[in-house]
């Protein structure tokens, strides 16, 4: 047997082994890493669980867009459907490059097993054995590349019904994409339409408003041409005598009045059977809401008014109950309209002698207050212009004019923008005309809008006084608050 040694062995290994081909491509710059398992098996060095493979991510991947899609825009998931497409594509090409390296394996294995063979026939001994265990090593490993070009050709197929899936997505997506754009350029189109649909309307509505209103100025250019032709067509001498008529006519209108209440005082005391003390004085002045009620003297035996006591008082339609008027103290007594269908009376007291004087009937409502006060009613809030002239019981110097504001649950006074008062209705309100104070009393009133804080005010005229006392007392009503005057008393017996 001939003994070879290892450096024989080693030259004849080296002259057994043909060399490979130039052509041959390996996938990578090493080897695949192998090792002995048990019962002589060869394994292949598992990689780093860490890294996934090609397949393991587009699965992933491909989960995670299936997931999304419900949350994802139409050009967000359009994006991802392209991005997933050239994974694929990707992945279609490390296939191919590993179909290329298998070939390239099996061509290397066999041209391996051939040299081997070869090797084997030349050798002897313990060489012999390890030429055979590396037989056995390349055919294990020719087992172990069968089985993965199984694996591979079934990720192959799953590589392509992916890429079909993915194309088919993409597909859909841009589809999708592409009638949403167009509902949304309809959705644009259709409001620009609206929009100049509504400057057409804006445009035609402001001419015509300016047509319209050039026909109002000169249709009142002519109403107030035709007013001064009109007006000069007139004789003014005779207009002025018609005024100077209706005046003459209201102040003999006025006298007959006073005549005819005169008569009627003197018809009611000789009914009576008056002595003659009660001639001493006597009620002069219109009996109605506006007016106002003086005591005059009629006998030069009468003792003047300033040294005697002047109560007055509202007594009942019937005469039952006879109401004193706190404060009417004075020879001067404005009726208010809680005074209105009632009976005036007051009593005159001088040196123990008491005269009581009254008069002739209730008194009467003034002409229109009523319906003027009905329409103040419907607004929320009414101005009166008004003068203080008492503040606090003191008299008040300034004379310019405040705004007196009556609300529906409130009143307030002002001088310009400046509140001078402003106060809920109240139990501790007061209000009621001014019990005495002259010829003015009829043409003011006084309110109270809490402890400690009082106001005399004087109106424009006795109508806006009355109205003010009917609307303010309307309003507290409805506030379930009875407006009365200061330091009010029950009803007394007559």
């Amino acid at each position: 047997m001939t003994r070879v040694t290892r450096d024989l062995g080693d030259t004849m290994q080296k002259e057994a082994v043909p060399a490979l081909s130039a052509d041959v491509i390996f996938a990578s710059l090493r080897f695949p890493n192998y090792k002995i398992g048990a019962n002589d098996q060869i394994m292949e060095a598992k990689d780093d669980p860490k890294v996934l493979s090609m397949k393991e991510v587009v699965a992933r991947e491909t989960a995670q867009l299936l997931e999304h899609q419900k949350r994802m825009s139409v050009r967000d998931l359009a994006s991802k459907f392209e991005k997933g497409l050239a994974a694929a594509a990707k992945l279609s090409e490390e296939a191919k490059l590993r179909e290329a390296a298998t070939l390239e394996k099996h061509v290397l294995l066999k041209k391996l097993r051939d040299a081997l063979e070869s090797l084997k026939g030349r050798v002897a001994g313990r060489n012999m054995d390890d030429v055979e265990e590396a037989i056995a090593m390349v055919e294990s490993l020719a087992v172990q590349l069968t089985q993965r070009e199984g694996e591979l050709i079934q990720e192959k197929t799953e590589v392509k019904k992916l890429t079909n899936f993915l194309k088919q997505a993409s597909a859909d997506a841009k589809k999708l994409v592409d009638e949403e754009r167009a509902f949304a350029r309809s959705e644009i189109d259709s409001a620009r339409a609206a929009v100049q649909r509504v400057e057409e309307a804006l445009q035609e509505h402001e001419r015509i408003s300016q047509a319209s209103g050039k026909q109002d100025l000169e249709q009142l250019m002519k109403e107030v041409q035709e007013a001064r032709r009109i007006k000069m067509l007139h004789q003014p001498s005779k207009v002025m005598d018609m005024e100077h008529e209706l005046r003459a006519l209201r102040a003999q209108l006025a006298e007959k009045s006073r005549h005819y209440l005169r008569l009627q005082k003197e018809l009611a005391r000789m009914k009576k059977g008056e002595d003659n003390v009660s001639h001493l004085y006597e009620l002069e002045g219109t009996e109605t809401l506006g007016s106002y009620l003086q005591i005059q003297p009629c006998s030069d035996n009468a003792p003047e008014l300033s040294k005697c006591s002047i109560q007055w008082y509202r007594v009942s339609p019937e005469g039952a109950k006879k109401e004193l008027i706190s404060g009417a103290t004075k020879p001067v007594y404005a009726p208010e309209p809680l005074d209105v269908g009632r009976t005036l009376q007051v009593d005159i007291i001088s040196e123990g002698m008491q005269i009581t004087l009254s008069s002739t009937g209730p008194i009467d409502p003034a002409a229109g207050l009523g319906t003027y006060v009905e329409a103040l009613v419907r607004k929320h809030d009414t101005e009166f212009n008004v003068v203080v002239t008492q503040m606090n019981g003191s008299h008040h110097p300034s004379e310019s004019i405040h705004a007196l504001h009556i609300g529906k649950m409130r009143m307030k006074l002002c001088k310009g923008k400046t509140t001078i008062a402003k106060e809920y209705y109240s139990s501790s309100m007061q209000l009621c005309g001014v019990r005495g104070g002259g010829n003015a009393a009829a043409q003011a009133l006084f309110w109270q809008p809490k402890h400690g804080l009082s106001f005399v005010l004087a109106f424009e005229s006795e109508r806006e006084r009355n109205a003010a006392i009917m609307l303010s007392r309307r309003f507290a009503f409805d506030c379930n608050i009875i407006l009365a005057g200061p330091d009010s008393r029950a009803p007394l017996d007559t």
